[in-house]
Parts: structure tokens; sequence; C-alpha cells
């Protein structure tokens, strides 16, 4: 495992200059180029912002501003949309690279990397998006938002540990993508994101234990729409993401010496 670790550091500029270019092909022939990294996700903010406010006027117990739901909402989307990101394109990354791996010798750890990098600078104009947009609906900077900082690096080491498991196992039994799909769906909607976890019925509560996104979204939340805190509860994910990393890498070693000849 610290080999593995050694080679993604070595090959940190292979990494980098591969998100580079991700975000140029995505964004060949625009006229306002990199300036849509920060366009779009602060376009689905100022949807959301408005819809839900004066549209649905839907409101959050224990929060004044009539925007305070879009914000509960926002909050739980920052971090969601982060770890399926990562999640959804690790399951699949050595696949969809496998004439690459079959061209090229290189590190192949590297490739969860950048597709960890690369959601990382979208959660990071989403992020922008969203601190350009807070002040203005009524939730004024506190001290507070410094938790973003490891909340965001914690987010991306659960995914990334879940992700780059998945993805080494899909390699050789392709159906786990296709289950994966579905789970994530079903885990969305059974995480308190757009909804609050207090209308969640008390025979259900407990369901919520046993889901370890939830400590996450709710310090998100916490964060950035209460303006406290995040609770104790964040050692759950924080010890899920050192395990899930472990094991990740471990299996990741055992198995990429036949990586390339399954696929």
């Amino acid at each position: 495992m610290p080999a593995l670790i050694r080679a993604g550091w070595r090959y940190r500029g292979f990494v980098g200059s591969s998100i580079k270019g991700e975000f140029k092909s995505r964004l060949a022939r625009s006229r306002f180029g990199t300036a849509w990294i920060v366009l779009q996700p602060l376009a689905q903010v100022l949807i959301f912002a408005t819809i839900l406010s004066s549209v649905l006027a839907a409101r959050l117990q224990g929060v004044d501003s009539k925007y305070g739901y879009a914000a509960y909402l926002l909050a739980g989307l920052l971090c969601w949309n982060f770890f399926a990101e990562i999640v959804q394109r690790c399951l699949t990354v050595f696949i969809d690279q496998a004439s690459l791996l079959k061209k090229i010798q290189f590190p192949r750890i590297t490739l969860p990397l950048v597709v960890g990098g690369a959601a990382m600078v979208s959660n990071a104009a989403l992020l922008v998006a969203t601190l350009i947009i807070f002040p203005v609906i009524g939730f004024l900077p506190s001290v507070e938002w410094l938790w973003l900082a490891p909340l965001i690096l914690l987010t991306a080491a659960f995914a990334t540990g879940l992700g780059l498991l998945l993805g080494t196992l899909n390699v050789f039994a392709r159906d786990i993508g296709q289950v994966m799909a579905v789970v994530l769906q079903l885990w969305f909607w059974v995480t308190p994101i757009v909804y609050p976890s207090s209308i969640v019925p008390e025979h259900f509560k407990a369901a919520l234990l046993f889901n370890p996104v939830v400590p996450l979204i709710g310090a998100y939340q916490d964060v950035l729409v209460y303006g406290r805190a995040p609770s104790a509860s964040l050692w759950i994910p924080t010890v899920m993401a050192c395990v899930l990393l472990a094991v990740s890498l471990f299996v990741f070693r055992r198995a990429s010496a036949e990586l390339v000849d399954a696929l």
C-alpha cells in the first residue's frame, strides 16, 4: 500500500494534467470557457433558491428566513453530489480507460485520483457559488464555515475508498455497476437531503443510524444553515473512510496484476 501511495505522488503531474485535459475537452468550443465551471453551479443554486422559496414557499423549522429550506437542500446537495460523482465515476473508471490501460504502462492508481481531483474542482465551483448566494439570502458567513475544508476532505476520502473498492470489483463482476446505480438512487432518498430528519417517523429513525452519509450531510447542514459545529456523530464516516481506504487499496493491490487481463 505504501508503494501505491508513492506511485500516486510520483505521477502527480500526470494526474494534474489529466484533470486539466478533462475540463478542457468538456469546455471545448465554449465562448465563456472556464467561466462555466462556476456559472453552471451558480445557475443551479439560483434556481433552487428562487423556486423553493417563492413558488413552493417551503419553510424550514428553526430557521426564520424564507430561503431556509432552499439553503438546507443546497447544503445537502453540496455533499451528496460530490460523494455520488466520485463513487459513480470510480465504478467504471478502469472499464472506461481499458484501451489506455492496455496500451500504456503507468500506475493504475492514478485513475481514481484523476476522478477525485476532477470531482473536487466541480465541487469547489459549486461551493463558491453557494458561498456567494448564501449571504444574499440571509445566511451570513461564520467561523463555523471553516469546517467545510475538513468536511470536503472527509467526503472525498469516504467516496474514494468506496468507489475504488467497488470499481476494482466491478472489473471482475460487471453486475456491481448496475446494482450500484440503483443503490445510489435509493441511498439518496433514505438520506435527509430533500427532507429534514425531524419528519422521519420514529420507527424509521433507527435506520438512519446505519447510513454513514447521514452524519456527513448533517455536518454540511449544521455548518452552512444553522451556523454550528458538526455533531460528534461525525466519527462514524471518519472511521469508515479510513477502513474503506485501507481495504480498497489492499483489494486493488491484490487485483491489479489481473486487472488488464479481465478488461
